[in-house]
C-alpha cells in the first residue's frame, strides 16, 4: 500500500502513531514493511491457506463476535443434505461434472430449496463471468429457511464452516505458506484481539489478491473473516478493495466491462433472456427479498435513458437493440479471437495491452492481425508502435512492411484537461473542474463518443434498415461548448441522476425509479447524486466544518452512504453496540433510523418488523436483517450462490506452481478457465511430469515510481531516472545458486516468452521452506516496455492466460520460470530458446490444445 498507494497510506501511519499494530504479509519486503511493526513473507498464491488458518483460530477458539454472527448472518442456516464439502471429495464440491469442468449448484443450497439456484450448469456463466452477476443480486431465497439458533445442527453454516477449516492449522499454514508457526499465530491474535462491541478492524486489498485464479475466493475468505469478527456494516470495519488509480471503481459502476450494464446490471445472454421479462426475471426471482425486488425500475429506467421517445412499456422499452452474450466476450478471448482472423477492428484507450496485459506476445500478435487499430492515448505507447519496434519484430513474427494493421494514434487528454467525476475506491464521486485547455488535437473521450455517435447517425439518418434503429434512436442530444463543441458532462452526469420524463424533475433517490416508464436513470446507483438540482459530488465542505463521517465531500453511491449495510452497526433490538461506536441507530421516538450516517435499511422499518408470509421484495426483509441486497437479509460466511467454483474458499495452488497442494489431491481450481490456444500455454506443475523445468516463482508488482504499464511515467525525466532500468530482484542465495552478480544481468524464461533485466541483489526476497524444500522467489516490476525515455523487456510476456472463472481476471501474479545469467538471446535464436524449455516440459502443441479442453 506505501508502494502504490501512497496517497492513502498515509492514514496507515497516522493509525500507527495512535497506537495501532501495522502488520504486513508479502512475498517481497517493499515500503510498506519498513513501516509495519511486523513482515510476513508468503509464498505467492497460497493466501487462501494463511486467512482459512485464521478462520480456523476464531472459530477453533470460539472468538467470533457470537451475537452479531448468529443475528446477522447465515452461520444457522440448514444446508441441503444432499451437500458434500471438499474436504470430503479432495478438493471437490458435490455436483462437479468432470467432462465439462463445471459444477451444479443445486446440493449446495439452504435445505428445502434445492431447486432455487437458478445456476443450472455453470459452464455459461463462467464464459460469461456470470457468478458477479448472482453475487450482486443474491440467491433465489424463496419463504423461510431453516435455522438452528443453537449452531449445533452439523449442516448448518457455522458447523460446516468449522469443519472446512479444520485441516488449515499453524503448522499447515507454515508446510503451504512458508510463514513459520509463531509468526502467524502473532497475526491470528492481533487481528482477533481488534474486535468485539468495542473494536473493528477494516481489510484492505487490491489486485494481489484480485489477479489470480482463485481471487473471487481469496476475497471472500477475507469477508468471511471480517463477518465472523463482526466488522461489516460498522465504522471502523468492512472491506475496502484499493483501485489502481482514480476512477477504477467508476468504471465497473458504469461499466468497461463486457458482462454488466450501469449499477451491475447484468448484459443479457442470447439463449437465456430472451424477453425484457426474462431478463428481469433474472435479477429479481419471482418471490426475491430485498432491494433487487426492485430490478424491473432500475432496468426501464435505464433502457428509457438510452432510447428515450422510443422506448415505450409496449416495445419493452427497446429491450430488443440491447446487444446479447453469445458466449466468453472477454479481452483474453478477443485477443486470440484476433490471431485467428475473427476481429477487424480494436478501440484502445487508455490501455496499453503490449505490455500491461498477460502474455504479451499473444497482445502483439493478435493486434498485428486487425485491419484497423485506433489508440487513444497520452502518449506513444507500446500498443501503437508493436509493428515497427515490438519484440516480435526482432525475432521475424512480425514484418513491418507486412503488418496488415493500419494503426491510428488519436491524442488524447488528460485528467486535468476536462470536466467530469471520479469514483473511488470508497464509492466517492468526486467533481473535478477542468484546469487547462488541451493541447493541439488532444480531446476528451467525452468529445471522441459523442462526436463519433454524432457522425455515425448523421451518416445513417436516412436509413430504413431496422438494424439501425438502436443507433438513430438513441438519446444522443447533450449540449456542447467552447470553439470544438465539447460535450456537457455535467449534463451527462444528470442523466446518471435520473429524472421524470414528463417535468424533467432530476429524482433525488433510487426509491424514485419506476417501471411504467415514468422515469429515466442512466446508472441507479448513482440517482441521487444530483439531489435537489445541486450537483452533489462538487461538494468540498472542509472536514474541520463538519462531523467525522464528512458527508458533504463529494457524493457517495448509494444515497450518500458512507459505510454499506451500516443497519449492522446496532444489535438486533436498533441500539449501538457500543457507545464508542455509535454510528446508525433507531430512535423509537421519531420512530425511524438516524445516525451520523445515512441509514442503509428503510428509514421507518422497526427492528422488531417481521415479514409477514409470502412477502417479497423488501418487505420481505426483517427488521434485524441488514443486508439488504441478498435474499434472506444475512451476511453470508457460507455462498449458496454466486460464487461458481465453490460455496466456501478452499485452497489451489496457483495454475503454475513449483511444489504439490498439501491439502488435496485437485492440484489447482478445478474451474479456472484455460484458453486451449496454440500460442497459449501453462507451464507444468506437480505431479505433472517436467515441473521441474521452470523451479522458480516470479511475481510482480508496482514501483511508486512508475504507474502501471509505465506511459505515463517513462514519458516523465524526474521519474524515468528515479527508476531508468527494468530489474528482477533475487535473494543472495538464489544469486548464488544461479551464478548471477548484483548490477549484471540475468534473463527468465518461462514457457511463452524470454526477458532480460538487471539484477537487484536483495534481502527483501526470502528463501521459503515449504513441504520440507525451499523454494525461491523472484520479483518483477511491470512497468517497462520500449517506448518512453527509459525501456526494458515487459513483465507481463513471461505470463500466459489462465483467468479466474467467477470474472475472468488473468492470473498474473504468480507464474514459474527459469533464471540464468547473463543477457538474452535476439532474434531468432530467442523463440529457439522459448522452443528448447517447451520440449523439455512437455508443452508440445497437442498437449496445450488438450490441456484447453478439460483439466479435472
Amino acid at each position: 500500500m506505501a508502494e502504490a498507494h501512497p496517497v492513502g497510506f498515509q492514514w496507515v501511519m497516522e493509525a500507527k502513531r495512535r497506537g495501532a499494530r501495522v502488520f504486513h504479509v508479502d512475498p517481497r519486503f517493499t515500503r510498506t514493511s519498513a513501516l509495519a511493526d511486523t513482515y510476513l513473507p508468503i509464498r505467492a498464491g497460497t493466501d487462501i491457506a494463511l486467512l482459512g488458518g485464521v478462520v480456523r483460530y476464531i472459530l477453533e477458539n470460539e472468538l467470533d463476535f457470537r451475537e452479531y454472527v448468529l443475528a446477522y448472518t447465515n452461520a444457522a442456516t440448514i444446508v441441503s443434505a444432499d451437500f458434500v464439502d471438499a474436504e470430503d471429495g479432495d478438493g471437490f464440491f458435490s455436483g462437479f461434472d468432470p467432462e465439462t469442468a463445471c459444477y451444479v449448484q443445486d446440493s449446495w443450497q439452504y435445505a428445502g430449496h434445492e431447486g432455487d439456484s437458478g445456476a443450472g450448469h455453470t459452464g455459461g456463466e463462467r464464459d460469461s463471468a456470470a457468478g458477479l452477476q448472482h453475487e450482486a443480486h443474491g440467491a433465489r431465497v424463496h419463504g423461510q429457511v431453516q435455522r438452528d439458533e443453537t449452531l449445533r445442527h452439523p449442516r448448518c453454516v457455522y458447523q460446516i464452516l468449522r469443519r472446512h477449516f479444520a485441516r488449515y492449522t499453524p503448522e499447515m499454514v507454515e508446510r503451504v505458506c512458508g510463514i513459520p508457526q509463531e509468526r502467524f499465530l502473532e497475526l491470528a491474535r492481533a487481528w482477533t484481539e481488534n474486535s468485539g462491541r468495542e473494536r473493528t478492524g477494516c481489510l484492505i486489498y487490491s489486485v494481489g489478491w484480485t489477479q489470480h485464479s482463485v481471487g473471487v475466493q481469496y476475497i471472500r475468505t477475507g469477508a468471511i473473516i471480517q463477518l465472523l469478527l463482526g466488522n461489516v456494516g460498522r465504522p471502523g470495519g468492512g472491506v475496502l478493495a484499493l483501485r489502481g488509480h482514480a476512477s477504477i471503481q467508476g468504471s465497473t459502476d458504469i461499466p468497461t466491462l463486457f458482462n454488466l450494464l450501469p449499477g451491475y446490471l447484468p448484459m443479457p445472454r442470447h439463449d437465456v433472456h430472451v424477453t425484457f421479462d426474462d431478463w428481469v426475471r433474472s435479477m429479481a426471482h419471482p418471490g426475491q427479498k430485498g432491494f433487487w425486488g426492485n430490478a424491473r425500475a432500475y432496468a426501464a429506467s435505464l433502457l428509457k435513458a438510452y432510447w428515450g421517445d422510443a422506448a415505450t412499456p409496449e416495445n419493452d422499452f427497446c429491450y430488443g437493440y440491447l446487444p446479447r452474450l453469445t458466449g466468453d466476450h472477454g479481452t483474453y478471448q478477443q485477443v486470440l479471437n484476433m490471431i485467428d482472423g475473427k476481429v477487424k477492428g480494436y478501440f484502445l484507450l487508455g490501455q496499453n495491452p503490449a505490455v500491461g496485459s498477460a502474455h504479451g506476445r499473444a497482445q502483439r500478435l493478435g493486434m498485428a492481425n486487425l485491419d484497423w487499430l485506433v489508440v487513444r492515448d497520452l502518449f506513444m505507447i507500446e500498443s501503437a508502435t508493436f509493428w515497427r519496434n515490438g519484440p516480435e519484430v526482432e525475432t521475424g513474427e512480425i514484418v513491418p512492411e507486412e503488418c496488415r494493421t493500419e494503426v491510428f494514434f488519436l491524442p488524447a487528454a488528460s485528467h486535468v484537461e476536462k470536466e467530469g467525476t471520479f469514483t473511488q475506491t470508497q464509492r466517492l464521486l468526486q467533481w473535478r473542474e477542468k484546469a487547462v485547455d488541451p493541447p493541439g488535437d488532444c480531446r476528451s473521450e467525452l468529445w471522441f463518443f459523442y462526436h463519433l455517435g454524432r457522425r455515425l447517425r448523421e451518416k445513417l439518418a436516412g436509413s430504413t434498415l431496422p438494424r439501425d434503429r438502436a443507433l438513430l434512436d438513441l438519446t444522443w442530444d447533450y449540449p456542447t461548448h467552447g470553439p470544438d463543441g465539447e460535450p456537457s458532462a455535467e449534463a451527462v452526469l444528470r442523466e446518471i441522476n435520473g429524472y421524470e420524463v414528463g417535468s424533467g424533475r432530476l429524482l433525488s433517490s433510487f426509491a424514485e425509479a419506476a417501471d411504467d416508464g415514468s422515469t429515466a436513470v442512466g446508472c441507479w446507483i448513482y440517482s441521487g447524486v444530483f439531489a435537489d438540482g445541486v450537483n452533489q459530488a462538487a461538494r468540498r465542505r472542509s472536514r474541520h466544518e463538519q462531523d467525522w463521517v464528512a458527508a458533504e465531500w463529494g457524493w457517495a453511491w448509494p444515497a450518500n452512504r458512507r459505510t454499506l449495510y451500516n443497519r449492522a452497526s446496532a444489535d438486533p433490538e436498533g441500539r449501538p453496540w457500543s457507545e464508542r461506536k455509535r454510528y446508525v441507530w433507531w430512535d423509537a421516538e421519531a420512530g425511524e433510523w438516524t445516525g451520523y450516517d445515512v441509514p442503509d435499511f428503510e428509514r421507518t422499518k422497526p427492528p422488531s418488523y417481521r415479514p409477514p408470509e409470502g412477502a417479497s421484495g423488501t418487505a420481505g426483509i426483517a427488521g434485524d436483517d441488514p443486508f439488504v441486497m441478498q435474499g434472506d437479509g444475512k451476511g453470508w460466511l457460507y455462498a449458496p450462490s454466486g460464487v461458481v467454483d465453490g460455496p466456501l474458499p478452499t485452497h489451489f495452488e496457483p495454475a503454475e506452481s513449483p511444489v504439490r497442494n498439501a491439502l488435496y489431491g485437485q492440484q489447482a481450481n478445478p474451474m479456472r478457465k484455460v484458453y486451449g490456444h496454440p500460442v497459449n500455454s501453462v507451464n507444468p506443475s506437480p505431479p505433472e511430469a517436467h515441473a521441474g523445468v521452470f523451479p522458480y516463482v516470479f511475481t510482480v508488482s508496482r514501483l511508486t515510481e512508475h504507474h502501471t504499464a509505465g506511459g505515463m511515467s517513462r514519458t516523465v525525466g524526474p521519474l524515468a531516472e528515479l527508476q531508468p532500468e527494468m530489474f528482477v530482484e533475487v535473494s543472495p542465495e538464489l544469486a548464488a545458486e544461479r551464478g548471477l552478480a548484483h548490477l549484471g544481468w540475468a534473463h527468465l524464461v518461462s514457457g511463452r516468452a524470454v526477458i532480460e533485466a538487471r539484477v537487484l541483489v536483495t534481502d527483501r526476497l526470502t528463501p521459503l521452506r515449504v513441504e520440507g524444500r525451499v523454494v525461491h522467489q523472484v520479483w518483477l516490476p511491470y512497468h517497462f516496455g520500449s517506448e518512453g525515455l527509459v525501456t526494458g523487456d515487459s513483465a507481463n510476456d513471461l505470463f500466459g492466460i489462465t483467468l479466474d472463472p467467477n470474472v475472468l481476471i488473468q492470473e498474473s501474479k504468480v507464474g514459474t520460470c527459469d533464471v540464468r545469467a547473463g543477457r538474452r538471446p535476439r532474434g531468432a535464436a530467442l523463440r529457439g530458446l522459448v522452443e528448447e524449455y517447451r520440449r523439455r516440459a512437455g508443452l508440445t502443441s497437442e498437449a496445450v490444445v488438450a490441456d484447453g479442453e478439460c483439466d479435472g
